[in-house]
Parts: C-alpha cells; structure tokens; sequence
C-alpha cells in the first residue's frame, strides 16, 4: 500500500508537490495584525474674525469721595441728616457745640478792638513827636496780631457747623449724638460720594499690558486708550450696566506687590443707579480680524510658554510653542506659531510622546 502512494506522488507534478509541502508544514500560528493608532478628537484650524473679551475685577468709586472728619473738639449737638441721603454743596450735615468757641471768638474780638485803641492812642502823639515811631510800629503789630487770632476764633467758630463740601450721597454715620468729636480722631463723621459718573479701576498684568501696547494704535499710552472700544461693566449679579464707558488714565508705574498697573475706567451713571461700593467687572473688548483661535483645553503651559499638538498627514504628533495674542475667556487668539489648515489635538494627548501615530477625529473651528 506505501509503494503505491509513493509511486503516486513521484508521478505528480512538481508545482504540486511544492504546494502540498507547503500546506503541511505551513499551518501554524498567524502572527497577530498590528493595533489600530487611537482615535482622538481634533479639529481643523480656520481663520476668522472675532472680538474678544478681557474682564477685569473692580470696586467702583463716585466721581469724588470724601470722607467728612471734624476739624476742632467737642460734642456732637445735631446731626441733620440721614445715611443714604442725597445732600448739596453747602448743605448742614452735623453741628458741634459751639459755645465754648462763641465765647473765644468773642474774647478775640474784644482784645482785637482794644489793641485797635491803644494804637489809635499813639497815632497823633507820633505825629506831634511826644513818643517815638517805634511805639506806634509795635502797637499796631499787635493790633495786626489780635486781628488774626479774632480771624482764627471765628474760622474754628465755624467749623463747628460741617456742611457738604460737594453734592453727593451720604454714607454710614457711625457717631451719634452726644458723642465727643476731636479733630485727631482717625474716624470719620460720615462720607459722600458724588456718583453723577462712577469710576472703576482695575489692575492689568504685565502679560497683559505688553499685550495691550501691541493691540491698540497710537504713539502714546493716552493715544492708545483712546483708540479702545467703549467698554462694558458687568455688575455682580452678572448683568450689563445700561450704559457704556471710556477708560481715561493708566498709573504711572507697576505695584511692586501685585505686578499689576491700574487702570482707570468712567462710567456715565443716569439716576445715579450705581453707588461707591459697588463691585463688578470692567470688559475690554478686542476687535481681531482673519486669526486663528485655538481652545484652551487644546494647550499645555510648560515654563510660561503655550504648547498645542499639531498632527501631521501622516498622522504623527508633535508639540509646538505659539504665541498668544489674546485670550477669550475659552479661547486663546493666536498671533504666531500655527497656521489656517493645520490639525491640532483638541483632548487626550497629555500623555503621548511626540512621534505618536493617532486618527484624529475632525471638527471644524470656526466662529
């Protein structure tokens, strides 16, 4: 029966043969096909137009306030008016006891009439040559003297009536009657704010500021204020004021402590709807034109620089360094670094060494 099939199998073609060996012998285990590169989400970069946002925390300011001190000793007599109240320029707002000061001021006038006498006295004596000028010289200097010290009773006399100095709204008063005033105590009477227009400064980071120099036309640090848009004030309940505003000065330096520069922002306050205290947020808004935005979720910040993942065609990965001309609250506009039809990694790559082969999963940015 063997010498049979193997008289058979010398008969049969080669080709066949080589075919059948292979099939015996090539049976084994298939290797296993590579894994597919992961799918992770991107998007596409396109140009556009945006105008972008910058809030900054403030505590608003009337137009002038001031704090209403006493300016001599006493007790406080009557206070004529409430807190919250809207007072005008010149209005009574408290009155000090004043008799100890009636009573000086008189003294004062007394003496001043009787120096005016005894050098009324002198007058034709020095004339007639009976004493000599120098008497008369000395009694009216003395006059003069008794003058300025009736002048000074009657200045103190009178700031025992504190009156408004500007028109404006009254705020707290913390005395009371009766209670004893001087004019080195580091508390005030009260305060009025005059809020025709309010006042919000802020303060701006140096990163921010370098920024704002390159945005904004203009020579100057006043020209280039004057070229920014009308700015908003979002107010703590996260609604926008009715009225728009204008940032006016910049400070001449940055604090040292904050590394920060203050910056002034006035807001027209129809019915006087916004009072000093108020807190809020002053909103810059950026005009930029055929840029790039970029996610901020899509960077990484290694040693004050903003990284993105740029996918290549062939799928490969690899971090690159941009620069960031603004930021939108989300986004980050970008001035340098990428371009329109690049593909970033917009998730999941924080891991990944550069040379990583993925499948981006695209998504169009545009806005």
């Amino acid at each position: 029966m063997s010498k049979r099939f193997g008289l058979r199998l010398s008969r049969l073609p080669l080709a066949v043969c080589i075919g059948i060996v292979f099939s015996l012998f090539g049976c084994g285990p298939k290797s296993a096909p590579p894994p597919e590169p992961p799918a992770l989400p991107a998007m596409t970069l396109v140009a556009t137009d945006a105008m972008v946002e910058s809030f900054y925390a403030t505590r608003l300011e009337g137009r002038v306030d001031v704090e209403i001190r006493p300016q001599v000793d006493g007790t406080l007599q009557q206070i004529f008016v409430d807190e919250g109240a809207y007072v005008r320029k010149g209005q009574p707002l408290f009155q000090i006891d004043d008799r100890s000061y009636r009573s000086a001021y008189a003294a004062a006038q007394a003496s001043a009439a009787v120096a005016r006498i005894e050098m009324d006295k002198l007058v034709p004596l020095v004339e007639n040559k009976v004493v000599s000028p120098v008497q008369l010289q000395s009694a009216k200097a003395t006059y003069q003297a008794a003058e300025a010290a009736a002048a000074s009773a009657r200045i103190n006399l009178g700031y025992t009536r504190i009156t408004a100095p500007v028109s404006g709204y009254v705020g707290t008063i913390p005395q009371r009657i009766g209670s004893l005033v001087s004019s080195n105590q580091s508390e005030w009477l009260t305060t009025l704010s005059d809020v025709t227009e309010v006042h919000a400064y802020f303060s701006m980071s140096e990163a921010d500021f370098m920024r704002f120099r390159k945005l904004y036309p203009g020579n100057t640090l006043q020209e280039k204020l004057k070229a920014v848009p009308p700015v908003w004030l979002v107010l703590a309940d996260g609604s926008r004021f009715d009225s728009t505003g204008s940032l006016e000065s910049m400070s001449g330096s940055f604090d040292a402590a904050t590394g920060a520069i203050r910056i002034l922002g006035v807001f027209a306050n129809p019915g006087s709807v916004l009072r000093s205290g108020n807190t809020g947020k002053v909103v810059v808004s950026s005009s930029f034109t055929n840029i790039l935005l970029v996610p901020q979720a899509a960077t990484t910040e290694i040693q004050d620089k903003v990284f993105v993942v740029v996918v290549s065609k062939d799928g490969k990965i690899a971090r690159r360094p941009i620069t960031v001309a603004a930021s939108t609250g989300t986004d980050y506009v970008v001035r340098d670094g990428l371009k329109e039809g690049e593909t970033i990694l917009t998730a999941g790559f924080q891991r990944m060494p550069d040379g990583t082969t993925v499948r981006p999963q695209l998504e169009t940015k545009a806005e």
